[in-house]
């Protein structure tokens, strides 16, 4: 959010603008004090004034790191308590249950008197020089819940269908960075060397040259090796013939794709566990190193980076996992989770903060897309994606 007049922040529109978004984002995810130029980047993609980017730390609690388009904005919204009468926030995630897109904007949240009424949009946002808001919520982690928002002036009109597809694929970029990136903001370690924070992330971490080549794994790392995923002749690769060729071009784009490679949703590679069941989702990182210092040291040869996950058989399944596979929102996909864990739409509702009649109304939708037709199917569809 910006205060007053409504600055110019080096805005590249279009594919250009798109591509050099994507490229800040993972440009923070291994260093977490570059965020707020990132979300920056991100709303300069649409001409807008500034991002801002909600997270859930590791106390339950909840944290916030903005663009500096937004800076002076956000002092107010906190200073002056005006997140008491954001009904942006608190109707998001009811009403983002049964949004069409993956994204959502005002009129998604309210309706036209109250944006033209509600002391919100008539007295902070106008006084601001703000106006219309897209928003999309994205899952680094099963447990986390992240939204990052995008503030247009008040010069400028509503959100474009095509705007908020083009949101959701940010948003999922956005997403990728933080399966390392959240995990770095939350250890709140910035005194260490990034070998010693990644040593306390609880996922596996592997920093890759882009022939594969292994310079560094974190202990959650190592012990993910052995049955599905290997490390032969120094490189990353797999078991599974299948798959093997899959996350070695994986790395390779990455390390050293082009636009084109860059403007694709981020998928994860899924391997396979041979013996015990289950597999392991891989997600690659790109790396752009710049600058100097202790952390560029040891990513100083890194052309990618590897997050990997494991599925849990007596657990939900990740809701990303869910959305890739079977063309779900998000919003969709935690509800499936849930509803396919055994849990009755009521409580999955409860757990989602969404009420048990749009519970019931978005699986509905998610029953259509999976082509099932009761929880008992869903819950074995779900119940052979994590073994298989």
């Amino acid at each position: 959010m910006s205060g007053g007049t409504v600055a110019s922040h080096g805005m590249r529109p279009g594919r250009d603008g798109f591509v050099a978004a994507v490229e800040a984002i993972y440009d923070a995810a291994a260093w977490p004090e570059r965020w707020p130029l990132a979300l920056q980047s991100i709303a300069d993609s649409f001409c807008d004034v500034g991002a801002i980017m909600i997270y859930q730390r590791e106390d339950g609690g909840f944290g916030s790191i903005c663009s500096p388009g937004l800076e002076a904005a956000q002092r107010d919204y906190e200073a002056g308590e005006w997140w008491r009468q954001d009904i942006r926030f608190s109707r998001a995630i009811e009403r983002g249950a049964i949004a069409r897109h993956g994204a959502v904007t005002d009129r998604d949240i309210a309706s036209a008197e109250e944006m033209r009424t509600l002391p919100f949009y008539t007295q902070f946002l106008h006084g601001h020089g703000l106006g219309w808001f897209g928003g999309v919520g994205i899952s680094p982690d099963p447990r986390v819940s992240v939204a990052l928002s995008i503030q247009r002036s008040g010069q400028k009109p509503p959100w474009t269908e095509e705007e908020l597809d083009q949101l959701s694929r940010i948003g999922r970029h956005v997403e990728n960075a933080l399966r390392l990136g959240i995990r770095l903001i939350n250890a709140e370690a910035s005194q260490l060397a990034l070998s010693d924070t990644l040593a306390r992330v609880g996922v596996g971490v592997f920093l890759l040259a882009g022939d594969a080549r292994v310079l560094f794994v974190n202990p959650a790392g190592q012990a993910l090796l052995g049955d599905g995923l290997v490390v032969a002749h120094g490189r990353l690769t797999t078991r599974a013939e299948a798959v093997r060729e899959t996350l070695k071009t994986r790395v390779a784009q990455a390390a050293f794709g082009d636009a084109v490679a860059l403007s694709g949703p981020p998928r994860p590679v899924l391997v396979p566990h041979l013996q015990r069941g289950g597999f392991l989702a891989v997600h690659i990182l790109p790396v752009r190193p710049a600058g100097g210092g202790a952390v560029e040291t040891l990513l100083a040869e890194t052309a990618a980076i590897a997050v990997v996950t494991k599925s849990e058989a007596d657990a939900p399944a990740d809701p990303t996992l869910v959305r890739d596979l079977f063309g779900l929102t998000l919003a969709e996909a935690r509800l499936a989770s849930l509803v396919g864990s055994g849990r009755a739409p009521r409580e999955a509702g409860e757990q989602l903060g969404i009420t048990e009649e749009t519970a019931r109304t978005t699986l509905k939708r998610v029953f259509q897309k999976t082509g099932t037709t009761r929880q008992s199917e869903l819950t074995a569809l779900l119940a052979r994606m994590v073994v298989h």
